[in-house]
């Protein structure tokens, strides 16, 4: 699947933590310039794969490469042509914008000046140069998720992995990240896209793989994800239909009733 050079492997990556079988056997080549949406319900294991691919998990069974080289041999040069912007991460509160974009820069092998730069352009693009010079602690949560979003791209990575990385953000900033994504892709970066907001994986992913229990359930385009299920409606729909969730109007019902009920029977 791809007509573009293969960016990412994993030949039957299996992970136990304990006696506890996280993933097992995820088999799946990804090519330049696909958005991948990886979904699953919570516990199927995209975290987990998320942080062997980056390299921050050891002990796993099966092989990953990256850009060709296996991930496990390498000296870790590849994580250069990688960006992350992890679900919840830790940033150092007492720098400034300015500083912290500089740092991480500089990390990926930036020297200062261009990474500064670059730094002060992307606060004004996402109009936030009035406080570059600001500590990141007085910053509100979408401000501090955009500048976490900057810190993973500022490198100008080939492969940039994404974990919820809209939270907290307005519906503008939204727009123009899933637009960055775009115009990313088709200046052929690949990206790895995991989340729990379907309607935005459906947008923006042209390839949609879903994790259940540890297993690649589906793997496909939204069209061709929908004939394979028979299902006219959403991802959201697909989704609860292959993972076996379809007591959640149940579950609504039953909320609501309670918090309807009056204190008569209390």
């Amino acid at each position: 699947m791809g007509d573009g050079e293969k960016v990412l492997s994993m030949e039957n990556l299996t992970m136990h933590f304990g006696g506890n079988q996280v993933l097992r056997g995820i088999n799946l080549d990804v090519y330049q310039g696909q958005v991948i949406g990886y979904i699953g319900p919570n516990g199927a294991g995209k975290s987990t794969t998320l942080k062997i691919l980056l390299g921050l998990v050891e002990g796993y069974g099966g092989t990953v490469e990256i850009f060709g080289e296996n991930i496990k041999e390498s000296d870790h040069t590849y994580k250069r042509k990688i960006g992350y912007v992890p679900e919840n991460a830790d940033i150092y509160e007492n720098l400034t914008a300015d500083e912290y974009l500089t740092f991480v820069g500089e990390l990926y092998g930036i020297d200062r000046e261009t990474a500064s730069r670059k730094a002060r352009k992307l606060m004004a693009a996402f109009e936030m140069e009035d406080v570059l010079h600001s500590r990141i602690s007085s910053f509100s949560k979408g401000m501090r998720q955009k500048v976490i979003i900057m810190s993973g791209v500022i490198h100008d990575p080939d492969l940039i992995f994404l974990d919820e990385p809209l939270n907290g953000l307005d519906a503008n900033s939204v727009m123009i990240i899933k637009d960055v994504m775009e115009q990313l892709v088709e200046r052929g970066k690949t990206i790895f896209y995991s989340s729990h907001i379907m309607d935005v994986v459906e947008k923006i992913s042209n390839r949609i793989v879903l994790l259940a229990d540890g297993k690649i359930a589906a793997d496909g385009t939204f069209a061709e994800l929908r004939q394979a299920n028979e299902k006219e409606g959403s991802l959201e729909d697909i989704f609860n239909q292959l993972t076996g969730f379809d007591e959640y109007k149940d579950t609504a019902e039953q909320v609501v009733g309670i918090i309807m009920d009056g204190e008569d029977d209390a």
